[in-house]
């Protein structure tokens, strides 16, 4: 419903270069996203169409060209930690503990003293207990991962912005993780948006699949995920569900459709 959206994307163009020495490249056109309050939204597609400049663009680490992203009814104009933003790498500080990165959120917002009792908390939820002590060089890529997500949300965020923070990870690694991400939603109601190559992936965690056109991007398709919230990957629902996004995706590589409202 209407009054359940809370981020707004509203005819975003990004271009890039332009100048005498380069040639402009349109990276994002007329792109308009509607997203509710709670929702798992997915974005996929080819390489270079767009999908982490649209994430950047919503984390307000990019500006547009032309066009607004909102969240509610407050343009985004900079970074905030309403919009937490988990990085590929996870980009955890190499001389802190993971419990200090954690706190790094805390201490950027200026209330660590107020909140830093809220540390065990989402060590706790995010499975890190006994690793408090521990540096990004004596844990695993997964774990890593898992105090990025904590450290963004320590910060109480309205959305967590996901840039394909387990495409490095190994197969038992990332499903893992990813039943991490769902049982963190579950429990908290967030909304996040994630940016991923992985058709599976976006099945298993979505409400629904955003599907975009190579350069320059647009919103070529939009899938509802009606599966039930336990999802089996080898079941005939779900293996359908990935048959139409690759056939989908296929089609929108070949033609672009017309932008959709999300």
């Amino acid at each position: 419903m209407k009054n359940d959206v809370i981020l707004t994307v509203k005819n975003i163009y990004r271009t890039y270069g332009g100048n005498d020495e380069e040639k402009e490249v349109e990276a994002l056109r007329n792109v308009n996203l509607e997203v509710r309050k709670g929702e798992f939204i997915s974005i996929i597609g080819a390489s270079g169409c767009g999908k982490t400049t649209l994430l950047r663009l919503i984390a307000g680490l990019d500006k547009p060209a032309s066009g607004t992203v909102s969240l509610g009814d407050t343009p985004i104009t900079g970074p905030d930690p309403k919009r937490g933003y988990v990085f590929q790498q996870g980009g955890l500080f190499s001389w802190l503990t993971v419990e200090q990165n954690i706190a790094a959120g805390l201490k950027a917002r200026g209330v660590y003293g107020k909140e830093k009792d809220k540390i065990p908390h989402f060590i706790e939820l995010t499975g890190l207990q006994g690793f408090e002590k521990a540096y990004p060089h004596q844990i695993s890529g997964g774990m890593a991962q898992r105090v990025a997500i904590a450290r963004s949300l320590i910060n109480d965020p309205e959305i967590l912005l996901l840039d394909e923070p387990m495409g490095a990870l190994d197969s038992f690694t990332r499903a893992d993780l990813q039943d991490k991400l769902l049982e963190i939603q579950r429990n908290s109601g967030i909304t996040m948006i994630l940016v991923t190559h992985d058709v599976d992936e976006a099945v298993y965690l979505s409400d629904r699949i955003v599907i975009m056109t190579p350069r320059p991007g647009k919103i070529a398709e939009i899938l509802d995920v009606n599966l039930s919230k336990k999802r089996n990957r080898a079941s005939e629902n779900f293996i359908e569900y990935r048959n139409r996004i690759l056939d989908r995706f296929h089609l929108a590589s070949l033609e672009p459709e017309p932008e959709y409202y999300i």
